[in-house]
């Protein structure tokens, strides 16, 4: 390949990827594949070749942001305080999960299925806050039953009702606090 269709290439891909971020944004992850690649200005096939079913396009748009969680998690654990590190995670990840309408499903299905492209990207993040969860345990500050996968479904969750809300960001804080209060142990 030159490196002029190289550059056409990769031009397109980054195209696809901006179109896609801001229709899931406007519409939700169920927006017509089609109707990206029309407000791309590239054909439907233009499309597939670089992202052959619609979670490869997710896969490409949210495995930043999940490597990113995984990071933030490991920054946090430098944090004395475990259940606040715990608190601003979850909060990240609720957040992150209602950028596009329909996300915490897609969120939740890649989790669940170790076939998927978001699957190893998802595990990596379940993985680090998984430890951040076990510090707080660890220091007698949240639930010893408590499993990060019940904290990911809620903050998903979180995520989902938020989506419907009129005040959006209230209300995820308001859950998260419900959330965060449910979870302690001892005086909060």
């Amino acid at each position: 390949m030159t490196d002029q269709k190289r550059a056409d290439a990769r031009r397109n891909r980054d195209q696809l990827l901006a179109v896609a971020r801001e229709a899931f944004a406007e519409h939700g992850t169920a927006t017509s594949l089609r109707e990206v690649a029309r407000r791309a200005g590239v054909g439907i096939g233009t499309l597939y070749r670089h992202f052959p079913t619609r979670e490869a396009l997710l896969e490409a748009l949210l495995s930043d942001r999940f490597d990113r969680l995984r990071r933030d998690a490991d920054e946090l654990a430098a944090d004395a305080d475990s259940r606040a590190a715990l608190l601003r995670w979850i909060a990240r990840v609720a957040v992150g999960s209602g950028t596009y309408r329909g996300l915490p499903e897609s969120v939740l299905a890649a989790l669940r299925d170790s076939d998927s492209r978001l699957h190893d990207s998802c595990d990596a993040m379940r993985a680090a806050g998984g430890d951040l969860l076990r510090a707080a345990q660890r220091a007698g500050t949240v639930r010893p039953d408590a499993t990060i996968e019940d904290l990911l479904a809620a903050a998903t969750g979180i995520a989902w009702a938020s989506e419907h809300a009129a005040d959006p960001g209230a209300l995820t804080e308001r859950l998260l606090d419900y959330l965060m209060h449910g979870l302690a142990v001892g005086d909060v």
